[in-house]
């Protein structure tokens, strides 16, 4: 069994992999400041609440945009596994063909984000992350990785809005009761979350006509299943896309071993 987990600004992913399944998938806060053991104390709350049984765990892999949170967690994760965590990053096999001008500037995320959506669906394809930025992948007909976009994500947006302004109240990011708001909270839901999908549906757009041909669209990460049902175009939504990415990294890497 596998412990897989995607350290992103705003929110840690942890999982577990089990024989290509996924056992469960958990997203807790990211804590810029706690230690080894408090990101230890986390990862056994959500294992033992998942009923995994920590004597299984034969390894762990991770993907990482936030530099300085990755020793702790990595150090957290092989408490349980015994042994080195695979970190996605230069020395690690990933089987990606990437084709932007300096492919060493592509985040893990999106590399890991990129494997899976080979793998799951058909090409050309878009994959959309919403984190605390949202990004676009686009990968060819061919399997490279062409390049993207990279936008504000939606909790961001939101939150420079609120800081910028007196009277605007903070909200919860969940759908709007109608397109056309009556009241403040209503009109920044409307806004935000409307506007978000709006964006997305002209970003997409924009792509297919740059490439000549319809993308296979795919959402994942925190807000997805907020803002991918909003949307006019055609969007598959997958939860499970990175810890997906993180089990068929494992195993190319486990097999070059071999």
């Amino acid at each position: 069994m596998i412990l897989a987990i995607d350290v992103g600004n705003t929110n840690i992913v942890i999982g577990c992999c089990k024989n290509g399944e996924i056992l469960f998938s958990d997203r807790v806060s990211t804590n810029h400041t706690a230690t080894s053991l408090e990101y230890a104390a986390t990862i056994k709350t959500a294992l033992d609440l998942n009923g995994i049984d920590t004597s299984e765990l034969h390894g762990a892999v991770i993907s990482s945009v936030v530099p300085s949170v990755t020793k702790a967690v990595a150090s957290a994760a092989e408490r349980f596994t015994h042994t080195e965590a695979m970190i996605v990053g230069p020395g690690i096999r990933t089987g990606l063909s990437i084709i932007i001008d300096n492919p060493a500037q592509l985040g893990s995320d999106l590399v890991v984000d990129a494997v899976a959506g080979i793998a799951e669906y058909p090409l050309p394809l878009i994959i959309i992350d919403m984190g605390t930025a949202t990004t676009l992948s686009v990968i060819d007909g061919k399997g490279q990785y062409m390049g993207g976009m990279i936008v504000p994500g939606v909790a961001v947006s939101h939150d420079s809005l609120i800081s910028r302004t007196s009277q605007l109240p903070k909200i919860a990011l969940e759908p709007p009761r109608r397109v056309i708001g009556r009241n403040t909270v209503e009109c920044l839901k409307s806004g935000i979350l409307y506007g978000n999908a709006g964006a997305i549906d002209g970003l997409i757009e924009r792509i297919n006509e740059s490439m000549g041909e319809t993308c296979t669209a795919v959402a994942t990460g925190g807000l997805a299943g907020v803002i991918a049902p909003l949307c006019r175009s055609k969007i598959i939504l997958d939860d499970d896309l990175m810890l997906k990415g993180l089990m068929i990294i494992y195993e190319k890497n486990s097999e070059k071993k071999q």
